[in-house]
């Protein structure tokens, strides 16, 4: 089988393909392409069934609320790569590191004098009801002005091919296990194609992350401790955790092995308490700290604020980040990076219409058949209505809510992701991604892993790629 039968009843036609051109494949899709085609269907289903038990053996799960058949399940992979060439890296590359530069000074500013607030580049009054602007936390210095030390940014890729900012998360970003074992499993699959390809790799994050989190100690001493925060085991991300805790080589802990004495944290351990200086958390803002935030949390530590405040121990990512992740603050990063950096966005953000605003949200519902739209503090594809795929009914209960309470919500006009091929259904077909890449941000400056976690809406004309929505995942190839 060649590759053109390997394609028959592809199309391309839905909206900009990574994979096809106009009329042929794409030079850097040829590769993989070609090693399908000699494979043929029978053993592209088999390799499709071995990835499937490799995830299976593992216990990679993701959590999915909606799904009738059952909690939790096994996190769905696609056995064919989505390839990005080095050039195209390369644009993601830089402007990814200079929004963050960006919202880092946001950050600390917003945290400190609030000169961006003063100046009038961002109204007051959409920082002051911004219900993740964290009060508790203002004046707080924390170490090197850095508050984004792991950050995964959405982005996605438009009907004309070029790539957009789908939006930024700054708190607690989750999936970058799943890029890792992507990697793994697609090792074991395709391991001459990574090798001749010259595929980048994925696998030193854990060794990066960790050399960052020591770094941020705020004891000089030669083997800092540093600890996971969970949850616990009834997380949706708790095999993340555990992953990146084993791979660290550091402890997993949960709010009751750490207590706080004399503004210092302690973790309790066999041979007394040993302190800690770095936590990275996963625990949400609000249920850090049951002194500062809600006292009925059982999941944080007490007294941990005051020492965060002390300097005695380093918090990552920093509290307050979520003033940064609000979708109506999203709107804004364009103009932080003109007033922090003085410089043009190198990635645009997707054109967004503040609800608050009585033309554009006039115009957004005479246009609603045409707009996606969101609430600003949700995320995971929850609190959201397409409008081309809502009833009449739908569209004017969402009408009644954003009336009510325009600050929650936000517009997107609706663009088709670009699509590229899957395994599905025992054909080769086009579905819709996006692309969340993990950047890591220390001291010495801003690492972002070659790749990332690309999402694919794994049913048909589908453009929500959430995982907790039932979307999948594929292996994402940077080559040279």
């Amino acid at each position: 089988m060649n590759v053109e039968e390997l394609l028959a009843g592809y199309d391309h036609s839905v909206a900009w393909d990574e994979m096809h051109d106009t009329n042929t494949v794409r030079e850097h899709y040829r590769p993989i392409m070609e090693r399908l085609a000699a494979m043929e269907f029978k053993n592209i289903k088999e390799y499709h069934q071995l990835a499937s038990e490799l995830f299976m053996s593992q216990g990679i799960t993701f959590t999915v609320y909606s799904d009738d058949a059952g909690i939790e399940r096994i996190f769905p992979f696609d056995i064919i790569p989505r390839i990005i060439t080095s050039a195209e890296w390369t644009q993601i590359e830089t402007g990814i590191k200079q929004r963050l530069r960006a919202l880092n000074m946001f950050l600390n500013d917003i945290y400190h004098g609030q000169n961006i607030v003063n100046e009038g580049v961002i109204p007051a009054w959409l920082i002051a009801s911004c219900p993740h602007f964290t009060r508790e936390v203002y004046g707080i210095n924390v170490p090197y002005d850095l508050y984004v030390h792991i950050s995964g940014i959405d982005l996605i890729r438009g009907e004309d091919g070029g790539f957009y900012i789908l939006e930024d998360n700054l708190r607690t970003p989750s999936g970058v296990s799943y890029m890792l074992e992507n990697r793994e499993v697609t090792k074991r699959l395709f391991p001459n194609l990574i090798n001749s390809n010259h595929v980048r790799m994925v696998g030193n994050y854990p060794l990066l992350l960790h050399s960052i989190l020591i770094s941020l100690s705020p004891r000089m001493i030669r083997q800092p401790v540093v600890v996971i925060l969970t949850p616990g085991i009834f997380n949706s991300a708790y095999y993340e955790h555990t992953f990146l805790a084993r791979q660290m080589g550091i402890p997993l802990v949960e709010g009751r092995d750490l207590v706080v004495n004399n503004h210092k944290v302690y973790m309790k351990t066999t041979r007394g308490l040993e302190q800690v200086d770095v936590i990275y958390r996963r625990v949400d803002d609000d249920f850090l700290d049951p002194i500062t935030f809600q006292p009925d949390s059982i999941l944080g530590v007490a007294g941990l604020v005051g020492a965060y405040r002390k300097g005695n121990v380093a918090i990552v990512n920093a509290l307050g980040n979520g003033v940064a992740d609000d979708k109506a603050v999203y709107a804004y990063v364009p103009a932080m990076i003109r007033y922090y950096l003085n410089e043009e966005p190198i990635l645009p953000n997707v054109p967004t219409y503040s609800m608050n605003d009585v033309e554009q949200r006039e115009h957004v519902f005479k246009n609603i058949d045409k707009m996606v739209i969101k609430r600003t503090n949700q995320s995971g594809g929850y609190g959201m209505l397409m409008g081309n795929k809502a009833t009449g009914e739908e569209i004017e209960v969402f009408k009644k809510k954003i009336t009510e309470n325009p600050r929650e919500f936000i517009a997107q006009p609706i663009i088709k992701l670009s699509t590229v091929p899957c395994y599905l259904d025992g054909k080769i077909t086009s579905r819709h991604v996006d692309l969340r890449p993990y950047a890591l941000c220390g001291p010495g400056g801003i690492e972002i892993v070659p790749g990332g976690l690309t999402r694919v809406a794994l049913k048909e004309g589908s453009l929500v790629v959430n995982s907790s929505q039932g979307g999948g995942s594929k292996d994402t190839w940077i080559i040279d």
